[in-house]
């Protein structure tokens, strides 16, 4: 055998594995290179979407902040009305507080007046008090008045009868002294019964005819009804179902929206009785 060609044959076999293995090792890179890049990680929440240095990022949302909590002791006056528009001092306001604690200033104010079936009122009061009384006539409710502006003199007389008769304790839960009077005002109307006329300054006129229609009804004509027997601690004064007293129809419907009971409330103005 040629020497030669023993040589070269026997060399065949190793050419052939080194061959398979080049062309594999080429495949495998040719297969990487051909490979997606992965996507890089979304950033984390820190400044910019970047997460802090030194510290991993969250894998959830911050938590947010707690609310400040509510003061259930705010002033729950409306939100919806200038409360500087009037006075609640200056007794030539509409909107002015007068109670047992907070005497009118000076104490023998005489306000303007003007005359609605013979009783005298504010001239702001007129005009309203002469609707409400026609439009419980449209209703069939036949509403009298039984008094409305009192002078400080009369006042004297009124609250010194009421002492005689009661004692000054019980008096001052049904009769305002001089020159604390809603009455003194002119901007305040007792209110009476047609078809029971002896319920008239009795409790049980809130029970007639007139005086549910009065509950119902007062503050659509910027009245409201001021002592009422869930505000006795506040007003100072016995209920009286008959007695309204003229703010006008914006704070009146204003106080009705926001279920603010008394002008004390809305004024923060000190109430209640102070023998008490």
């Amino acid at each position: 055998m040629n020497p030669t060609r023993s040589a070269r044959s026997a060399t065949r076999p190793l050419a052939a594995a080194v061959l398979a293995f080049v062309c594999l090792v080429g495949l495998a890179g040719l297969v990487a290179a051909c490979a997606p890049v992965p996507a890089a990680a979304p950033p984390g929440p820190g400044i910019g979407g970047v997460a802090a240095a030194g510290r991993a990022a969250p894998d959830r949302a911050p938590t947010p902040p707690t609310p400040a909590p509510v003061d259930e002791t705010a002033h729950p006056g409306p939100t919806d009305l200038d409360l500087t528009a009037h006075s609640p001092t200056d007794p030539a306001s509409p909107w002015v507080v007068v109670n047992r604690r907070t005497p009118l200033d000076p104490a023998d104010y005489v306000p303007d007046l003007t005359t609605v079936r013979g009783y005298l009122v504010q001239p702001v009061v007129a005009a309203d008090l002469t609707a409400m009384l026609a439009a419980a006539e449209q209703d069939g409710v036949h509403l009298t008045l039984r008094s409305a502006y009192r002078s400080y003199g009369y006042q004297v007389s009124t609250y010194d009868g009421w002492v005689r008769k009661l004692g000054r304790a019980a008096a001052d839960k049904v009769s305002a002294p001089p020159g604390h009077s809603e009455h003194q005002t002119g901007l305040a109307v007792d209110l009476g019964s047609s078809t029971q006329p002896a319920c008239d300054f009795s409790p049980c006129f809130a029970g007639t005819v007139e005086g549910r229609w009065i509950a119902a009804h007062v503050t659509e004509f910027g009245f409201l009804l001021r002592y009422t027997p869930d505000v006795v601690d506040i007003t100072g004064y016995a209920p009286e179902g008959w007695h309204v007293r003229y703010v006008g129809r914006d704070l009146a419907s204003s106080m009705a929206r926001h279920a603010v009971r008394t002008l004390e409330e809305i004024f923060d103005v000190p109430g209640g009785n102070p023998g008490e």
